[in-house]
């Protein structure tokens, strides 16, 4: 009886420490880079992403993965006959890392935080060559109203 609660107990401890955001989506996240200057599209533009996690580099127009961060996405991109482009990309507390504080408690959520996987980039990054810019987080998806209830008819 007493190892059924035991058991049963260490089961519950583990459930009650899982982080949710690094179990859904992780500490890594695809974005896709493209350039553009005042004529267009720029291809073929090099750049390099950072933050305090690391370092990353794509040929634009193209894609790579990086790992999330409350800090900054710094992006320079780079070509021949351009102006260098520097964006600095905000991230977002994603919704899901909310959820850790009742699923996952304070270590769930502090684990999340520290790997970063409660954060987001926003998807696609533009930068603008010549310029810099500051590109806002992505923000949640709104939710859809409510449908009108049958027979009754809405104003």
């Amino acid at each position: 009886m007493f190892q059924r609660i035991c058991t049963g107990a260490m089961i519950g401890a583990c459930l009650y420490l899982t982080g949710c955001a690094s179990i859904v989506n992780g500490q890594n996240q695809p974005v896709s880079v493209e350039t553009r200057g005042e004529s267009g599209a720029v291809a073929g533009a090099n750049c390099k992403l950072s933050n305090n996690k690391g370092t990353w580099y794509v040929t634009t127009p193209g894609s790579t993965t990086v790992q999330r961060s409350y800090e900054d996405l710094a992006v320079l991109c780079t070509k021949d006959s351009h102006e260098p482009g520097l964006a600095s990309v905000k991230s977002s507390t994603k919704p899901m890392a909310f959820g850790n504080i009742i699923f996952g408690g304070v270590i769930g959520a502090a684990v999340d935080v520290g790997t970063g996987a409660a954060y987001d980039y926003p998807p696609l990054i533009t930068v603008l060559m010549g310029k810099t810019t500051t590109i806002a987080p992505p923000q949640p998806a709104a939710a859809a109203p409510a449908p009108a209830a049958a027979g009754v008819a809405s104003k």
